[in-house]
């Protein structure tokens, strides 16, 4: 039901585009119209049904068209159809040895430039063929035969010419209900009606060479290994633009993915097929691929069955190819080289810096020849990867203090060492240096630069102190160890929330007194805040010191677990925070006295203007652990026992909603309870209050649950305000 529905009607869409396209093509790469057609319903039917993308269509490729004209002229038609069939056979093999990821290693934009060298050599030696003419042995040949041509017009030819290329231009902006017939059937209908209609003098096109003459190829004749390389050639090349399409023609559908080994096999067959059978090589077609993804195709079906529809208009109706004048197919195959040049590839090549090798590409391909210009781009992008490998960024910044921050980034190699050791140089002698290796790769010349460098800076009086963003390589080497085989997979780098105890480098002790006294971890994270985390936030912390606007008083308890800015996503100035034993509010006039919450609060609220006051609790709280042994846990702390009075309202919360019987989970029971009757005890004082009713102040519950990392929504014991607001700020919340 699926393939009635929507890959019927795709493949006959594909079908209207294929058909003009596969004559002009051939006509363009020299070889009988009729091969043109062959191979559309061989890369239809059997590339379809063998091959590993479910959309893709295959079948003549005007990228391939110059090789096509090129061993024509050397060996012959015979001989050219046997040249793709042994590229067909080489196209199995790799396939079969799971080798076509291989290819998608070369660099798209020789690709790219190749095809728009080939659609500016199409569209030159066809314009010719529009005015009148014939087409010349070379793209420089065409272009000086130009003027010559335009001056000897013939009328007739011409006028059909710009008439299918104006239809061609107008076609996309009519109704969409009349560009469901495909421009190019449109624009070769249109000629050949007009010319057959006014009686116009043209060159009609030649089945001569039809279905019914068939030959079986030949072997070439000539120099074994050039005809090797022509094979490989047509493989390679047919190859390439057949997976490069299957990965583009993946991102514009949601069914599955393609298999490129299997892709590569199916095109391999096919190319055997069309080869036997005396047609054109065969490779995936984006133009028609497009076309089949957007008139809805599903499966396979489509693409197999416009190879069908095709190979029955070949055998019913050939007899109309007849009536299309050549001039008219020239004209498209005009418009076709034209559009080969896509701005849209240029633009993602730039992007990448990749426009030399683009460039270079497609002047090689016009000037020297297609498969010297891919050569010559594949020569290019390489130089350009080596080159790249050599690039060393060097980065210095000078403190306040005078201590100078070098950061090197880049793979170390030993291409890159004269700049390395000319940055280094540079830098004063007895300068106090902070070294940053940003490096994914350093082998031993870069080592034995930097190595070397830091020794004589060091003699010099000066300090060096090396830190490994990536991979410690440098640390490696300088200690005798056996250096990584290769690249190895990124490490995490050191987060500023995570314990000391988890860091990726363990803080060395300094040295920073007479008596050997040794600075703290706190001090040595103080001295790599400044390095790294200073000259990032320095510019909101200067606007932050004129005034703090905070919007939310956080009140939470002083577990050393609780990390307030990275449960709630906050940064400097988000939060007013208060953190004690129990995240406790006093009620108002509860003994024992204390201020210091009071004075938050009242800071908070009438001082600051905040919105939203916040209590947070958390899973295995040790202070409602003592509230609920009644002080027991306490033990000899006579002040943490006073301070535990203040949660006795809790525990009667909990006493009257769970009972006085303790079961396993009792203890974040409470937890959760003592939020709740914090949030109540901020209502007891009346300022506090005044702003929840008058809707200025929303009181909020949070509950983190340490052992999964999740922060839930606790709900008042009386409803306030909705919270959602709030919600929508939290990172990860539950109801």
């Amino acid at each position: 039901m699926s393939t009635l529905r929507h890959d019927v009607p795709a493949s006959l869409v594909v079908f209207l585009i294929a058909v003009p396209l596969s004559l002009g093509i051939a006509m363009a790469s020299g070889a009988p119209l009729a091969a043109g057609l062959i191979a559309a319903v061989v890369g239809g039917i059997v590339a379809g049904a063998l091959g590993g993308s479910a959309v893709q269509v295959s079948g003549p490729a005007a990228g391939l068209s110059l090789v096509v004209v090129d061993l024509v002229h050397t060996y012959g038609w015979r001989a050219t159809c046997m040249i793709t069939l042994l590229a067909g056979a080489v196209q199995l093999v790799l396939g079969v040895f799971k080798a076509a990821r291989a290819a998608l290693a070369v660099s798209p934009a020789v690709i790219h430039g190749m095809l728009a060298a080939v659609g500016i050599i199409i569209a030159l030696s066809q314009l010719h063929v529009v005015l009148g003419g014939s087409s010349q042995k070379s793209a420089i040949a065409n272009v000086m035969e130009l003027p010559g041509q335009i001056a000897d017009l013939h009328g007739h030819k011409v006028a059909v010419g710009i008439l299918t290329i104006t239809v061609l231009a107008l076609w996309t902006r009519l109704p969409k209900r009349i560009k469901v017939v495909p421009a190019p059937l449109a624009a070769l209908a249109a000629a050949a009606v007009t010319a057959w209609a006014f009686g116009w003098d043209v060159t009609r096109v030649d089945l001569s060479g039809s279905f019914t003459e068939w030959a079986f190829p030949v072997l070439p004749q000539g120099d074994w290994h050039l005809v090797v390389s022509s094979v490989l050639l047509v493989a390679l090349l047919a190859g390439c633009e057949s997976l490069l399409c299957s990965v583009a023609i993946d991102g514009m559908h949601g069914g599955r993915r393609a298999d490129l080994d299997q892709e590569l096999t199916g095109q391999g067959v096919a190319n055997m097929v069309t080869g036997a059978l005396g047609g054109l090589p065969v490779a995936g077609v984006i133009v028609r691929s497009t076309a089949n993804v957007q008139a809805g195709a599903r499966t396979r079906w489509s693409t197999i069955l416009h190879g069908v529809w095709v190979l029955v208009f070949a055998l019913g109706f050939g007899w109309t190819i007849t009536l299309i004048p050549l001039e008219a197919l020239a004209a498209l195959l005009v418009l076709i080289g034209v559009q080969m040049v896509n701005l849209g590839h240029i633009r993602k090549v730039h992007g990448h810096g990749e426009v030399p090798v683009y460039v270079v590409t497609m002047a090689a391909v016009i000037l020297i020849g297609l498969a010297e210009g891919v050569l010559a781009g594949l020569a290019l992008a390489a130089l350009l990867a080596l080159r790249r490998l050599t690039w060393v960024t060097v980065l210095k910044r000078e403190d306040r203090d005078g201590r100078l921050h070098v950061t090197i980034s880049g793979s170390l190699t030993f291409l890159g060492v004269p700049r390395l050791t000319h940055e280094l140089r540079t830098i004063p002698a007895g300068a106090t240096v902070d070294l940053d290796l940003n490096i994914d790769f350093m082998d031993n010349g870069a080592f034995e630069a930097i190595h070397s460098w830091r020794l004589d800076h060091e003699r010099m009086g000066g300090t060096v102190v090396i830190d490994e963003l990536h991979d410690e390589w440098y640390a490696l080497a300088a200690s005798g160890a056996r250096m990584f085989p290769a690249k190895s997979p990124p490490k995490a780098p050191d987060r500023w929330w995570l314990p000391w105890a988890h860091r990726r480098r363990e803080v060395e002790p300094v040295t920073v007194s007479p008596d050997g006294a040794s600075e703290c971890l706190l001090t040595a994270g103080a001295r790599e805040y400044h390095r790294h985390t200073a000259p990032l936030v320095r510019p909101i912390f200067t606007e932050l010191a004129r005034k703090q606007q905070p919007s939310h008083l956080f009140i939470t308890c002083a577990d050393s677990r609780i990390m307030p800015s990275l449960i709630t996503a906050s940064g400097p100035g988000d939060l007013f925070t208060v953190r004690n034993i129990g995240n406790l509010v006093p009620r108002k006039g509860s003994e024992p006295h204390d201020d210091s919450v009071v004075a938050a609060i009242e800071y908070a609220t009438q001082v600051l203007g905040v919105h939203t006051i916040t209590v947070c609790g958390h899973s295995g709280c040790g202070a409602m652990a003592g509230v609920l042994s009644g002080g027991v846990q306490a033990g000899s702390l006579p002040g943490l026992r006073r301070w535990l009075r203040h949660g006795d309202h809790s525990l009667a919360t909990f006493i009257e909603t769970e009972g006085d019987r303790l079961h396993a989970g009792a203890l974040d029971v409470l937890c959760r309870v003592n939020v709740q009757q914090q949030l109540e005890n901020l209502r007891t004082y009346r300022k506090v209050d005044e702003q929840v009713r008058a809707g200025k102040l929303e009181l909020v519950g949070l509950y983190f649950d340490i052992g999964s990392a999740r922060v839930h929504m606790v709900p008042p014991l009386r409803p306030t305000l909705s919270v959602k607001t709030f919600e929508r700020r939290m990172v990860t919340s539950e109801d």
